[in-house]
């Protein structure tokens, strides 16, 4: 099925240039679920208390499970556009894949419940117990950007107005009204962003089903693409948002993630086309 290969020629530097270019972003993808990890063990450390479910593990964890999963379906895409023929994706071969995309897709839902859960942590705030410095000592600790926590300490405590604020959902942790409202905002991003990438995977496994059928019904394409390309639109303004205001790590995986969809795209739009060619014949 290598229709890209085709339209290249399977031993043209232009495709091999497209092959290197597009498993190098994909070898990218993988090495920042690890990024993400690490990210969060640092985080959670903060933020983990004696109590806690599964949900907040989730929570904690949400970016990592998401990349993950998405970097598992996106390499199953890769299989079914772009080099397993058509003719050999069935029996068991296709219930494999579809299972394990089944599995992705039910840990990327669950991560997104973790990204809402993590915005609603920054949805209420109280005002400090104490002055900040009369908490030194205690077990507190400073919000001081996104999933970004210090110890409260002399020197950070100093930086702590009067109208600091309580994150009630954390454990004694505590944040300036500014350092607050940016984690919001950032998590309502989270938000936004997972469930525009939820409704672009919907969008695109439907493709994928009509495609092994024998391809979109045309009346259907104009549909299919105009959401695509509002859905698209919203993943890149998330990704301006978290260039200017946010973590360069979430700026990096989105922009990586919206390349990596360019090949995937490229391989269901050619995939079309041969099928429109094939039904020409038989016409």
């Amino acid at each position: 099925m290598n229709e890209v290969a085709r339209g290249l020629g399977s031993t043209s530097w232009r495709y091999k240039l497209f092959t290197g270019v597009k498993y190098l972003t994909f070898a990218l993808l993988s090495i920042n679920v690890f990024l993400f990890l690490n990210e969060e063990l640092a985080s959670a450390s903060y933020t983990l208390s004696e109590s806690f479910d599964l949900g907040v593990v989730v929570q904690l964890f949400s970016a990592t499970l998401d990349t993950a999963a998405w970097v598992i379906l996106l390499l199953l895409f890769e299989l079914e556009t772009a080099i397993i023929p058509d003719e050999k994706l069935v029996g068991m071969r296709k219930f494999a894949i579809h299972s394990i995309r089944l599995l992705c897709g039910a840990a990327i839902v669950f991560a997104f419940t973790g990204y809402v859960g993590e915005w609603q942590v920054f949805l209420q705030a109280t005002s400090a117990p104490q002055i900040p410095c009369d908490l030194v000592g205690q077990g507190w600790s400073v919000l001081e950007d996104f999933d970004a926590f210090m110890p409260l300490d002399a020197q950070n405590c100093a930086a702590l107005g009067a109208d600091t604020l309580q994150i009630t959902q954390l454990d004694r942790v505590l944040a300036a009204p500014q350092a607050f409202a940016s984690a919001h905002d950032l998590a309502l991003i989270d938000v936004i962003n997972a469930g525009a990438w939820i409704l672009v995977v919907v969008v695109l496994e439907i493709e994928v089903r009509l495609q092994l059928r024998g391809g979109v019904p045309h009346r259907f394409v104009w549909i299919m693409t105009s959401a695509k390309v509002v859905l698209y639109a919203l993943l890149v303004l998330a990704a301006v948002y978290w260039g200017i205001d946010g973590d360069f790590l979430d700026f990096w995986d989105a922009a990586l993630w919206l390349f990596a969809f360019v090949f995937i795209e490229m391989n269901v739009f050619e995939w079309q086309v041969e099928l429109d060619a094939v039904d020409q014949q038989r016409t």
